[in-house]
Order: structure tokens, then sequence, then C-alpha cells
């Protein structure tokens, strides 16, 4: 078998093929039932409910008005008004894995927007980018791919279109700085400066294996519509006394629930014993899924759904496997890629616009990104393992708070909140340590 690797850079090859992989990700996500939950899975998994910033500016005054003033501008966050903050990021999220990159523009707004901080996000696919925009500038700098590149490499600006080409416009695309514009997807190679579908590696068997259980279905369905064949030694007479042949020259008969028929003499009548799809399509299929649950990065069982055979080691190996590159999308690409820079323009507009009040500014951008937490396999075996940890020094109750998604000081907050509540109506519970005798270990 002969077999020529492409040799190209990774941007040359993109900027040949990137156009027919993104078009037919798309596709196979609108029609195919196991693509569309590979992204399902992986965005619920890895922005869920959302990735919350906690300040941690050294002023606690200052923390608190910037996560009160945080809190109220989430739903003001996004352009079109569908969704929050927290809604986009999954946006975000989705664009990115199905078109292989996503784009962000941060449009400022006037004062008289009625906006608490003039910030807004608009969220633009991957075809807003004017790839067709190649070219040498008199000043020295290149565009390529509809990226504008300074001399020392670094992104000066990006040419978008105003509309999205598939709605059938074909205007000039505009140049947008590159201050303004977050360019969100996970590169692979050194220097890619475009993002690839993430279903690229499972396309084509995707593609395949729909075809191969929609071919053993219509098999099913054809062999299922013939309930039996009549045989006769006189070829010249009708079957049971019914009715001609068709215009294809055959002969039909049909039959009602409880029918008892009399055969004239020399005929016989055989049922159809249609062929099944045999032992191995279930084995087949299990092993295509499976090749396809590894291109891209998740468990079988989350792939189907078919938890047969799982146990608790077995589920609990392959889900920290799968969480730990949910980690790595979230820190390494959402946070750092889309949120960050969100949150450094948010105070910048919110200190110039007079909502927050200017400090010790090299603290006030200094924020810990808390995702969503994952839901325990065995609670009781994952929080004991949690409280010997916190006991032995291991770990801080702060990170275990994080690690479940919360913020430790709202934690505390409600914590106190709730014992002195608690304390005012002579109530008492275990979960204040105060009230519990030291002899007794606590679970």
């Amino acid at each position: 078998m002969y077999w020529q690797g492409e040799s190209g850079s990774i941007n040359n090859l993109l900027s040949q093929s990137l156009e027919h992989l993104r078009s037919r990700s798309r596709d196979m996500v609108r029609k195919n039932s196991y693509a569309a939950n590979i992204i399902d899975t992986i965005v619920s998994n890895s922005v869920g409910t959302g990735i919350k910033p906690q300040s941690k500016a050294r002023d606690a005054e200052f923390r608190k008005k910037v996560q009160e003033l945080w809190l109220r501008w989430t739903d003001e966050a996004d352009s079109s008004g569908m969704s929050d903050f927290y809604g986009l990021q999954a946006l975000v999220c989705r664009s990115m894995i199905e078109g292989g990159e996503c784009f962000v523009r941060l449009r400022t707004r006037k004062r008289e927007d009625g906006l608490c901080v003039p910030l807004q996000l608009q969220v633009l696919e991957s075809e807003h980018l004017d790839n067709k925009s190649n070219q040498t500038l008199a000043n020295g700098n290149v565009i390529r791919n509809g990226i504008e590149f300074n001399r020392l490499g670094q992104r000066e600006a990006y040419y978008l279109f105003r509309e999205h080409p598939g709605e059938g416009s074909f205007g000039e695309s505009v140049r947008v700085p590159a201050n303004d514009v977050l360019h969100i997807y996970k590169p692979l190679r050194p220097g890619q400066i475009r993002g690839i579908p993430w279903l690229s590696t499972v396309l084509l068997k995707l593609y395949e294996l729909d075809q191969y259980d929609d071919a053993e279905l219509v098999r099913k369905k054809t062999a299922a519509m013939f309930a039996g064949f009549i045989t006769r030694l006189d070829p010249e007479a009708n079957i049971m006394g019914e009715g001609e042949s068709n215009e294809q020259g055959v002969a039909l008969s049909g039959l009602e629930p409880g029918t008892m028929q009399l055969l004239d003499p020399g005929e016989d009548i055989k049922f159809s014993e249609p062929s099944d799809v045999g032992g191995s399509y279930e084995a087949f299929m299990k092993q295509q899924l499976r090749a396809i649950a590894v291109g891209m990065g998740i468990t079988y069982e989350q792939l189907t759904g078919d938890l047969t055979g799982v146990n608790y080691s077995s589920i609990r190996a392959g889900l920290i496997e799968f969480r730990r590159r949910c980690a790595m999308l979230q820190h390494n690409v959402l946070v750092f890629q889309f949120c960050r820079p969100v949150w450094n323009r948010w105070i910048e507009l919110a200190l110039l616009s007079g909502e927050l009040d200017i400090g010790e500014e090299w603290t006030k951008k200094e924020v810990k990104w808390i995702p969503q937490g994952f839901d325990w396999v065995d609670p009781l075996k994952d929080q004991q393992a949690q409280q010997m940890a916190v006991r032995n020094g291991f770990k801080s109750r702060s990170e275990v708070v994080s690690e479940l998604g919360y913020d430790i000081e709202e934690i505390d907050q409600e914590i106190a909140e709730d014992q002195r509540r608690a304390s005012s109506l002579n109530l008492s519970f275990d979960s204040d340590v105060s009230s519990v005798d030291s002899n007794v270990e606590m679970i």
C-alpha cells in the first residue's frame, strides 16, 4: 500500500482544506446523533453552568464590589441579549469544537446605553474571517488567512465580514484591531494560526459507520416485508382464486389475523426466514464506537450511554482521564483565550466608567477562575478522601471548595450566617463544630 503524507506547513494545509473540514463537521453535527452527543458531552463537562471568577484583589471591600458588579453585568454581556456570560462560554466552546475556532468581538458601548459596565460581547463563527485575504502591506505587515501580523509576528488586526457569508452577503471584509477581537482555538502545532474542527479525526469513521448502520436497517426492513411465498405446480392457475398479477407479473395475496387458508392441490406455502444481522453486528458497532470515543477523548459510555458491564473502578478510571482533558481545555483555552481578556477589559471599563474606585492598580485584575465542579462517582468515598487530605495538610479547604466549583469566601460567609441564625433560634447541628463533642469522630 502506498501512502504519501502531507508535508506542507500546518497553515498551508489548513488554507486548502479548512473550509471542507468545517462544512463536513457542521453537517455531521446536524445529522449524526453521535457527533452531536460528542459536542454536548465536552461542552457540558468543560463549561457546564459556567467558569466563574473569584477576585484576588487585596482589599476585601473592593473584592466585594467587584463580585457584585460582575454578577450584575453577566446578564448584560451578550450583545444579542439571548444569554448571559456563562451561556456565551458554552456557545464559544461549542463553536470552537464544531468549527475549529471562534471569534468574539469586545464591543465598547456608550454610557447612554444604560449598561452597568459599557462592554458587550459578540460571538462570531469562523466563517466571518476573510480566509482569502492574503497580502503584504506597505508598512511591512503581512495578512495571512485574514489575520494581519506585524514584523514581530504579533497579531495586529482581523479582517471580518459584517455578515455571515452563508447569509448570501458578499460584502468586503472590515479591518478590526486585534485588541478588540478574541480568537479562541486549540493550537496543535507551533505557528498554527487557525483552528481545526475537532471532529476531523473521526469524520470518515462516523460517516462510514452511519452508512453501514443504515444498510443493515434497510436490509432488515426489506426482509421483513415478505411474509411468505406460495409455490404451485401449475403456473397458469390463480393463487387462492384471487387477483391477477401486478404490472411486474408478480401475483400477491393478502393475509389477515386468524386466517385459515385452504390451498389447492399442488400448492404449497413457504414462510420467509430472513437472515439476521448476525452475531458480529453488535461487536463490530461497539469496536467502531470505541475507536470514535478514543479519537474524541471521551469514554465509550459517554458516547453511547451504554453502561453495560461498567463497575466503580472502570468508570472512575475513564472519568479521571476525561476530566484531565477537560481541565486542559478549561485553563489552557477557555480561561486564557476568552475569560482572562474579557475580565481585563471589563475591569478597565469599570474603572473608567466610575463603577469601581481606583486603588492599587496592579492588584485589580488578579483573579482566579473556578470551573463547575465534577460530580463524584461515589460521594462517600471521595468526600472521605478529601477530608483526609485536608486533615493531613495535603490540601486546603479553599482548594477542595474550588474543585467543587464554589467560592470559598461565599461558602464561609453562608456558613457564618447559618450558624448565627441557628444560634439565635437555639438550634444545634453537626455542621457547627463548636457544638460537637471533640471526642466524637467527624465523618
